[in-house]
C-alpha cells in the first residue's frame, strides 16, 4: 500500500480504479504556410476561436447549473483570456507575417503565456496558467490537430491520476463515471479546486511527484475530507472508508429531511439560514434546500467574460428573476465588488501595483456613478417584484456609506420623476469586511437597516494575509483571536442598536464555526446552498446556552490552532453526526 498525503479540496470519499493520464503539454511541429495562404489560415484560427468561445459560454452555463457559485465566473475569466487583444496581436503576428500555421501559432503563443504566468510570484497569478492551458487544448482539438480527452471515452468508475487538470477539463468529467482525482500539482484556491467542489467530486491536490510510482488498474481511495491518497490499499483500510463512505450517504438522506424544517436550536432560538448565490439559474438550489431567503447575491458575473458592459436591462431581468422566485422571502443584492484589474470593459489607466488595496468594490462604483447609477436602477426597478434589499460592499469610511446612500435617493428621484415602477424604500446595508468598518460601525450603523460581515475579506484584511500565497496560507485562519474580537465588536454594536447582523463569508458554511457565531450572537447565517442542510442540522442539535458558553471559552483563547481544537471537540459533543470520521 502506498499512502501520499496532499491538499484537501474537495469533500467526500471514493473508492475505484487508476486512470493515469500523461502530463499535459503538447508538441505542434513548427509548419508553415504559403504566404497567399496565410489570411485563408487567419480565418480558420477565428472561427477555431468562436467555436471555443461557444464552447466556454455553454460549459459556464452547464456547470453552474450544476455546481453552483463561482464557475461560471471561471468560464467567463476563460472568455476573457481568450479574446485579450495581447492574444489576438501574437497570434496574428504568427500567422499572418511569419507565416505559421493556426495550430503551431496556437501552441507557441499560448504555451509562452501558460510559462510567464508560472514564473510569477504570485501564486494567484500563477495558478492562471491553467486556464490558459485549458484555452489552448480547446483551439488544438476545434483546428484538429489534437484527439479528444481520453476521458470521453471512460465507461466505468474510475479516480483519475494527473500531473494536473485544467478548469475545463474537471467541468467536463463525468461524476457518474470519475468518482474522484488526484493531482501532483494545484492549490485550494484554484480555479480547477472550486469546480471540483461544486461538482461534489472527493479531490486532493498538490501531492508532487508520484506518477511514475503508479500503474493504471490499481485500486485508488480518494480522501477529500482528510487529503490522503491510498493505493493499492489493504483490507483494513479498505474496510474503514467503505464505512465511512456508507456513513456519508445515510447522514445526507438524513439531511435531505430537514428542508422544510426551520433552523431552530432545541431551546427555541430560530436562525435565520440564507443562501449565497452568484448567477440566477441557482434559485432553484435555494428553494430546494430550503433557504430562508438569499443573504448575499453577487453581481459580478454580468460584467466578467463581456465585450460590453451589461444594461439596466440585463442588470434588471437577472435581478428580477431571483426576487420573483424567492418572494416573499428577502434578497439581498450586493453591488459591484470587483477590482479595476478585473473590468475588462474599463481598465484602468495604469495598471494597479497592489488591486486589493486599490480602486474596487463600492470605490470603483463611486469613482464610475455612471456603472453605479445602472445597477441601483434596475435594483430599484427589481424591488417592485418582492423584497429586494442592497448592500454595499467593502466600505472602509462613513464618507463612501453617505455619498452611496444619497446616490441612491437620486437615482430613485429619477426614477420617479420618470414614471418607471420601482420601490425607493428598501433597506440598504453594508459589508464589515474591514477592521475600520468595525471600528466605526458605532457611527455606520445609525445610517443602515442591516449589517453583513464578510468574514473572507474581514480575516484577510485584518491579518496582511494573502490567503492565495502559499508562503502565508497558513495565517489565514478564520477562528484567529483578533478576527473573533472584531466579529463580537460589530455583533455588540448591532445588537445595541437593534440592526439585524449576518455572516456571509466562508466561516458561516462550517458547522462548527457556525455554532461559534451563534454564540457571539449572530442569529443570520448565509451560506452556499449546499450547505445549507448541514449547518440547519448543526443549529437544531444545541442549546443557546451552550453556544454561549462555546463562544466565551473561545475568546479566551490566544491562538487559532487553540481555538479550531476546542471547536473540534465541541462539534463532536453537541452535533457527532457532522464530525468528519
Amino acid at each position: 500500500m502506498l499512502q501520499l498525503q496532499g491538499i484537501p479540496v474537495s469533500p467526500g470519499i471514493a473508492i475505484a480504479t487508476a486512470l493515469v493520464l500523461d502530463d499535459d503539454g503538447y508538441r505542434i511541429p513548427r509548419c508553415h504556410v504559403a504566404e497567399g495562404d496565410a489570411p485563408a489560415e487567419w480565418e480558420r484560427l477565428m472561427r477555431a476561436a468562436a467555436q471555443v468561445a461557444g464552447r466556454i459560454e455553454a460549459a459556464g452555463r452547464q456547470t453552474s447549473a450544476s455546481a453552483g457559485r463561482e464557475t461560471a465566473g471561471i468560464f467567463a475569466a476563460q472568455l476573457q483570456m481568450l479574446r485579450d487583444p495581447r492574444l489576438q496581436r501574437e497570434l496574428e503576428l504568427q500567422v499572418l507575417r511569419q507565416h505559421h500555421t493556426a495550430a503551431y501559432s496556437v501552441s507557441r503563443v499560448l504555451s509562452h503565456f501558460a510559462h510567464q504566468l508560472r514564473r510569477l510570484t504570485s501564486p494567484l497569478l500563477a495558478q492562471r496558467a491553467d486556464d490558459v492551458v485549458d484555452i489552448e487544448r480547446r483551439l488544438l482539438e476545434e483546428l484538429g490537430a489534437v484527439t479528444q480527452w481520453p476521458l470521453q471515452q471512460v465507461s466505468g468508475p474510475v479516480v483519475v491520476v494527473a500531473h494536473g487538470l485544467t478548469p475545463g477539463e474537471t467541468a467536463n468529467l463525468d461524476p457518474q463515471k470519475v468518482v474522484a482525482f488526484c493531482t501532483e500539482t494545484g492549490g485550494p484556491g484554484s480555479h480547477t479546486a472550486i469546480v471540483a467542489k461544486g461538482l461534489g467530486i472527493p479531490a486532493v491536490v498538490g501531492i508532487g511527484p508520484f506518477i511514475e510510482q503508479i500503474d493504471a488498474g490499481l485500486t485508488v481511495i480518494v480522501d477529500g475530507e482528510r487529503g490522503t491518497v491510498f493505493f493499492d490499499p489493504d483490507p483494513a483500510t479498505l474496510a474503514d472508508c467503505r464505512k465511512r463512505i456508507d456513513r456519508n450517504q445515510s447522514l445526507s438522506l438524513r439531511l435531505a429531511e430537514l428542508r422544510d424544517k426551520p433552523a431552530t436550536t432545541i431551546d427555541g432560538a430560530r436562525i435565520q439560514l440564507g443562501a449565497n448565490i452568484e448567477f440566477p439559474q441557482e434559485v432553484e438550489a435555494c428553494i430546494q434546500q430550503g433557504a430562508d431567503g438569499v443573504g448575499l447575491y453577487r453581481t459580478e458575473f454580468l460584467y466578467l467574460g463581456r465585450d460590453q458592459e451589461p444594461t439596466e436591462e440585463d442588470h434588471f431581468q437577472a435581478y428580477q428573476r431571483v426576487v420573483r422566485a424567492m418572494s416573499p422571502r428577502p434578497v439581498i443584492i450586493r453591488t459591484l465588488d470587483l477590482g479595476a484589474d478585473k473590468m475588462g470593459q474599463r481598465q484602468p489607466s495604469e495598471p494597479e501595483p497592489n488591486p486589493f488595496l486599490g480602486l474596487r468594490s463600492i470605490r470603483l462604483s463611486l469613482k464610475n456613478q455612471d456603472l453605479f447609477r445602472v445597477q441601483v436602477r434596475a435594483a430599484l426597478r427589481a424591488a417592485a417584484s418582492g423584497h429586494l434589499q442592497l448592500m454595499f460592499p467593502l466600505v472602509s469610511t462613513l464618507a463612501e456609506l453617505r455619498q452611496a446612500r444619497m446616490l441612491v435617493r437620486i437615482i430613485a428621484d429619477d426614477l420617479i420623476e420618470e414614471g418607471i415602477p420601482c420601490r425607493t424604500d428598501i433597506p440598504i446595508g453594508i459589508m464589515v469586511e474591514v477592521p475600520s468598518a468595525v471600528l466605526m460601525l458605532d457611527r455606520m450603523v445609525r445610517e443602515v437597516d442591516f449589517i453583513s460581515i464578510g468574514t473572507n475579506d474581514l480575516v484577510q484584511y485584518t491579518l496582511a494575509v494573502d490567503r492565495s500565497n502559499a508562503g502565508v496560507a497558513s495565517l489565514y485562519q478564520n477562528c484567529d483571536p483578533a478576527v473573533l474580537r472584531l466579529i463580537a465588536q460589530a455583533v455588540q454594536v448591532a445588537t445595541a442598536h437593534d440592526r439585524p447582523l449576518s455572516v456571509c463569508g466562508e466561516m458561516s458554511s462550517l458547522p462548527a464555526h457556525a455554532l461559534l457565531l451563534l454564540g457571539l450572537g449572530v442569529r443570520n447565517l448565509s451560506v452556499p446552498p449546499n450547505s445549507i442542510a448541514r449547518i440547519k442540522k448543526a443549529i437544531r442539535s444545541v442549546r443557546m446556552v451552550d453556544c454561549r458558553a462555546l463562544a466565551q471559552r473561545a475568546l479566551e483563547l490566544d491562538s487559532a490552532q487553540e481555538i479550531e481544537a476546542l471547536l473540534a471537540d465541541r462539534l463532536t459533543v453537541l452535533a457527532p453526526e457532522l464530525v468528519v470520521g
